[in-house]
């Protein structure tokens, strides 16, 4: 029971500073964005004496909401060489550093009367969210028992949900919403980092990392004995040992010698995949939509940043539903159930936005939409995307892997954040029928291309991927068969 408690801590410790921080910056930029605009403009006004014009407000606070994903890729980048030459532990506590300086250039930003410090501040918070999402599923992913694996690793999912929720708990205007308090709900991210940055380092470190990448058996066993207790560890070491001797002689691949090498080639094509569609499925659009849809279904304007609560509540219930089901359930029924019911519900949304002004009991419709899509995004693409990239790599690939992965979410967040005002405006209502061509296109390839990775070791998983990946060089090899024989009959 206690090593039990050891493992919930661990998660806890990693998880408060890592992704728990991405969905906490998402979310607590939206409150007071009006406050930042007018503090823009008397800034201006002040230094040089003229207002600025409504569009360049704009312009500049757009540039303020993309420096958080243009940091996310900054992260993203460096994550992968941080993981291999300071651990996963070390990574994660230095990683606080970048939140530090955030909250000390927003927290004094309206004293210095400096708008640009905010910008700067969001950069910072994006690196460091970079750095978490691809490092936390590592170290927590690695930490883990076999047969806990995805509930533990998933645990990230969880705790960018609540990050989520616990912004737009404290954006409301009765805590640091407020228009004087606004300094203060930009720094208000240095309270994760901090406690952090003191539980911590009482944790220990992956023991894959150790014995694998250190070669320190010794550190290993102390890790994975404090972890697991007393149980028997010989097992779980024996297949370590394994996947030690596997990778003998490898150094850490770098993110290109992925595509150069063909044994990786369906392992990598399916992150892609899928790392892709997390961003490009629209579910953060649907947060997008949410005050317009409230505000037609008749809630009034003041009630509904507490609606929007609904919202960001929805997606902690069912990801912390799929915590507890992954390792039952496995990941592809997960991913599959999550990509049909959201294709299923973006054309009941788009229906019903169409109908919106025609039939009244439209905007519940609308309403009961945004949570159900939100819903099915919870139960599986929002958390079994991070756990497999762990999963389908083994110890050298892997953090080059979450630096692809990352990239990708990244870059993907910022397309869609420009793009989707654009798709508003030339597709109105339904502006959702991208989306549902990616929620139908990544659905069938899960259907046919994803193997299960539920309960099987790395290694088993590696052999899995290495026959797919072998079997259509051995296809490609027989159809040349024929071509030659006809060759030579001619």
């Amino acid at each position: 029971q206690l090593q039990n408690k050891i493992l919930i801590l661990t998660i806890c410790a990693a998880g408060i500073g890592g992704t728990f921080q991405y969905g906490y910056n998402i979310s607590i930029i939206n409150a007071p964005a009006s406050y930042i605009q007018v503090f823009m403009n008397t800034t201006w006004l002040e230094r040089m004496g003229v207002p600025l014009e409504s569009n360049v407000i704009l312009l500049l606070w757009s540039f303020t909401v993309s420096a958080y994903p243009l940091g996310g890729l900054t992260g993203a980048v460096v994550a992968g060489p941080m993981a291999i030459m300071l651990g996963r532990k070390m990574s994660l506590l230095l990683n606080n550093i970048f939140v530090i300086i955030a909250a000390t250039l927003s927290g004094f930003s309206r004293m210095a009367k400096s708008f640009e410090m905010i910008m700067l501040s969001r950069f910072f918070t994006g690196v460091n969210a970079g750095v978490s999402m691809n490092i936390q599923p590592m170290y927590l992913a690695e930490s883990a028992p076999k047969k806990l694996r995805g509930a533990v690793a998933l645990t990230s999912a969880s705790f960018t949900a609540l990050g989520l929720v616990l912004g737009q708990v404290v954006g409301l205007r009765e805590l640091l919403g407020g228009e004087e308090s606004w300094p203060f709900l930009l720094a208000s991210n240095v309270v994760p980092a901090l406690i952090q940055l003191t539980a911590l380092p009482w944790f220990p470190e992956s023991p894959r990392y150790l014995l694998i990448d250190r070669g320190d058996k010794e550190s290993c066993i102390s890790a994975l004995k404090k972890l697991r207790g007393t149980s028997d560890l010989s097992a779980e070491l024996e297949e370590m040992l394994a996947e030690q001797a596997a990778v003998k002689g490898q150094r850490a691949k770098n993110p290109w010698e992925l595509f150069q090498n063909p044994a990786l080639r369906w392992q990598l094509v399916s992150i892609v995949v899928l790392s892709s569609a997390m961003q490009l499925c629209g579910n953060d659009s649907m947060y997008f939509y949410a005050a317009y849809v409230f505000q037609e279904a008749g809630i009034p304007q003041d009630k509904i940043p507490y609606v929007v609560i609904g919202t960001g509540s929805c997606e902690l219930i069912t990801s912390v539903t799929c915590n507890m089901i992954i390792d039952y359930a496995g990941r592809r029924p997960l991913l599959l159930g999550g990509y049909i019911f959201m294709a299923g519900w973006a054309i009941v949304f788009m229906v019903a936005l169409s109908q919106q002004t025609q039939i009244s009991w439209m905007p519940y419709l609308s309403m009961a939409c945004i949570f159900a899509y939100i819903l099915s995004f919870g139960i599986g693409p929002a958390g079994v995307t991070g756990v497999l990239p762990t999963e389908v790599f083994d110890q050298m690939s892997r953090p080059a892997a979450y630096m692809i992965c990352g990239s990708l979410l990244w870059f993907n967040l910022f397309l869609v954040g420009t793009a989707f005002p654009f798709i508003v405006k030339s597709l109105a209502h339904f502006c959702y029928i991208p989306f549902l061509v990616v929620c139908v296109c990544t659905a069938l390839y899960v259907w046919f291309f994803l193997p299960e990775t539920k309960g099987k070791s790395f290694l088993e998983i590696s052999e899995e991927f290495r026959k797919r990946n072998f079997k259509t060089k051995a296809r490609a090899g027989f159809y040349r068969g024929p071509e030659e024989i006809k060759t030579t009959t001619l």
